[in-house]
């Protein structure tokens, strides 16, 4: 698993180098100097182009946001809706818990979807992925762990 992970392809948004962390010194006060903004420029070795996420996949990301983010939660309001419409306009009497259960369950779906949405998107530009995003969003679920271990272990 470990070879496989490290030997995947980059992503068309990913940086091609990494950039290095300037060495930690030990016993000196920290001075900064004074740098002028052309300075600051040249220190950064990333573009905002090379960094942004492409439009295509920006776009795809955001229709399955919608779609899974906005399914349950305009089910929530419907079920507020509806459930005030029983008790007000017929003999129905539906316990308080009941509904409170019910939004909080579709209301914590819709804030799941937001990251369901994303992750299940295909990350790649030139392939558009499946209808669910299963294997996308297994494999970006993993490239996150990755990256979150990688950071973790540089900070130690």
């Amino acid at each position: 698993m470990a070879a496989e992970q490290s030997e995947r392809s980059p992503l068309p948004f990913e940086p091609n180098k990494k950039r290095q962390k300037p060495p930690k010194t030990t016993n000196q006060p920290v001075v900064k100097p004074k740098e002028s903004s052309k300075d600051k420029q040249k220190q950064s070795t990333f573009t905002k182009e090379e960094m942004a996420i492409p439009e295509i996949v920006s776009q795809r990301m955001i229709r399955r946001v919608a779609v899974f983010c906005g399914l349950p939660t305009a089910l929530g309001i419907a079920t507020l809706v509806t459930s005030y419409l029983l008790v007000s306009f017929t003999e129905i009497q539906l316990p308080p818990i009941a509904v409170l259960l019910v939004n909080m369950g579709l209301f914590g779906l819709g804030v799941l979807g937001i990251t369901y949405g994303v992750l299940s998107a295909s990350w790649d530009e030139d392939r558009p992925g499946n209808l669910l995003g299963l294997n996308e969003f297994s494999t970006n679920w993993g490239r996150m762990i990755e990256t979150w271990r990688d950071t973790q272990k540089k900070n130690v």
